[in-house]
């Protein structure tokens, strides 16, 4: 089986969906899963270079709360599952293009530690993952081949594979992320807690042994 999981690396919520979906993994006893990290932008506003964090989050709440406020629940829903959610740390909303395009280029067995480095990075460590260097740095703690990277880069690719998960999401529907689609068949929207994912799995086998 496979699962296709839509997320934005600038959304605390994918952070906690992934490592719930780790969690169902290391406890699922059945049909061997694979896992595909595909790109959602839930900004694309933001330019290049990122912006300012506080005032991208202020302009975002439309309720007028303060952004203090939106920092409660990853960070009660991030501790549950050990992760640690430092935005008092953060000053950069980044552009997620060029880390969605690294984590496209980089090997299967390479993909959930580039992820998670990038993840950890900016959510507990504060770093901009707009940042070439930041990303370049993160694969090499990951043991990719930056200079390969560089080039890839440099030539383009991945853009058009990024661009495509994009419109896949558009046209499926998906308004937010994390999404995790199972075999094309059945999609969970959300940090759903390990269970969730766990029930998908067995829905996803009854029906396969079914047919």
């Amino acid at each position: 089986m496979q699962i296709d999981v839509f997320q934005d690396i600038a959304c605390p919520f994918c952070w906690i969906g992934k490592r719930n979906m780790q969690l169902a993994l290391a406890e699922w006893k059945g049909t061997p899963v694979t896992v595909r990290y595909r790109a959602f932008i839930l900004d694309p506003t933001i330019p290049p270079e990122g912006a300012d964090f506080l005032t991208h989050m202020q302009a975002k709440s439309r309720s007028g709360k303060p952004p203090e406020f939106f920092f409660d629940a990853p960070r009660r829903m991030g501790a549950e599952v050990g992760l640690q959610f430092n935005f008092d740390k953060i000053t950069r909303a980044p552009n997620s293009l060029l880390a969605h395009r690294l984590i496209r280029l980089s090997p299967a067995d390479k993909q959930e530690a580039l992820v998670d480095a990038i993840y950890a990075a900016y959510f507990r460590d504060g770093q901009d993952p707009s940042d070439p260097e930041v990303l370049y740095a993160l694969a090499t703690q990951v043991g990719l081949d930056v200079a390969k990277l560089r080039q890839l880069i440099q030539d383009g690719e991945a853009l058009a594979e990024v661009e495509g998960d994009i419109q896949w999401a558009q046209a499926a529907g998906i308004q937010g992320v994390p999404f995790f689609v199972f075999d094309n068949r059945v999609g969970l929207s959300g940090a759903q807690p390990p269970a969730a994912f766990i029930d998908a799995l067995h829905q996803l086998s009854k029906t396969t042994t079914e047919a």
